[in-house]
């Protein structure tokens, strides 16, 4: 019998529930939807979750694709689901926890008897370390990005190879290979000895099925490769890139992109212009390096210093 919250399942069987880590303002109780897939055949545990960030939908899309396609009966090991953690964000469809106004994977590894965002991190690290493999969906907010998975830990990381490894099998096209900021799943998670890997799933404004797409494609390239399904899966490779450069506006005014996502830029190549309401140039912004358009912001509008798009840089295949 494996069990995840209130889900619980026999080998060959597959059942969903509650994981309680909480209580809203009237005192009811705050339960995240979790599945068990106990697949009849022995073998190794993967642990996904999606929504950590709560307007970050795409991953809800591919946890609701992938789950009905999955028959315990052909599966070795167990799949545990967290289909939705920023619960109070979720429900709002902002980025943030607004009880505690916290960026949800700033949070990790967590504190059961913390702030909101600290004891959902520690119920949900909870599972993550007890799997083999992680993977948390994600995407580029509701900004505009390229598909891509990003390994977390940093270079020098005992694990850094097996999470490299785990994001070319998920197989986006790109993979950005930088140390994260304190507190992401996929930074603390391998301390603890998990390959994890963060699938950012583009970036739109509530789901995009493109991106779904290539997410639900990603979990089972995982499923056949490490061997919880049958089949054959080899890697292709990806284009990795181990810098990440973000440009700001240097005047207020509306944008106008020079290049598009997933495009290489060189060096001293236009990347956006701003001009005025009357059409008027104020500034063009060029790129400090050579590398590739990864993201950019969705409105036109910007103040001074407002963050307009960012570029990948350091690039090589792997």
């Amino acid at each position: 019998m494996v069990r995840f919250g209130t889900a619980s399942a026999v080998p060959g069987e597959m059942d969903t529930g509650r994981l309680e880590v909480g209580e809203t303002r009237d005192g009811s109780s705050v339960g995240l939807p979790v599945a068990v897939v106990n697949g009849a055949a022995g073998g190794k545990t993967l642990y996904i979750q999606a929504a950590s960030d709560g307007d970050e939908l795409n991953g809800v899309g591919v946890v609701q694709r992938v789950l009905p396609r999955l028959d315990p009966s052909e599966i070795a090991g167990t799949i545990l689901v967290c289909g939705i953690v920023n619960y109070h964000a979720f429900q709002v469809a902002e980025h943030r926890n607004p009880i505690d106004d916290t960026k949800m994977n700033r949070a990790y590894p967590g504190d059961d008897t913390g702030t909101s965002s600290e004891r959902i991190a520690a119920a949900t690290f909870d599972a993550a370390i007890s799997a083999d493999y992680v993977v948390d969906l994600h995407q580029g907010s509701t900004s505009r990005m390229i598909e891509e998975c990003r390994v977390r830990c940093g270079t020098r990381h005992r694990l850094h190879s097996e999470c490299l490894e785990l994001a070319k099998v998920f197989g986006c096209g790109h993979i950005l290979d930088q140390k994260g900021p304190d507190g992401q799943l996929a930074r603390a998670a391998p301390d603890e000895g998990v390959p994890t890997i963060d699938p950012e799933l583009g970036g739109c404004v509530g789901w995009d099925e493109d991106s779904i797409r290539k997410g639900v494609d990603g979990v089972f390239n995982v499923l056949t490769y490490y061997d919880f399904l049958d089949g054959h899966y080899s890697p292709t490779p990806q284009t990795r890139a181990s810098g990440f450069e973000q440009y700001g506006a240097p005047s207020g005014g509306l944008v106008d992109f020079q290049a598009d996502l997933g495009e290489r830029v060189s060096r001293g190549e236009p990347l956006f212009e701003i001009t005025d309401v009357f059409g008027q140039e104020k500034a063009t912004i060029t790129a400090d390096s050579s590398g590739i358009f990864w993201r950019s912001r969705r409105l036109p509008q910007v103040a001074t210093g407002e963050y307009v798009c960012s570029v990948g840089t350091d690039i090589d295949t792997y």
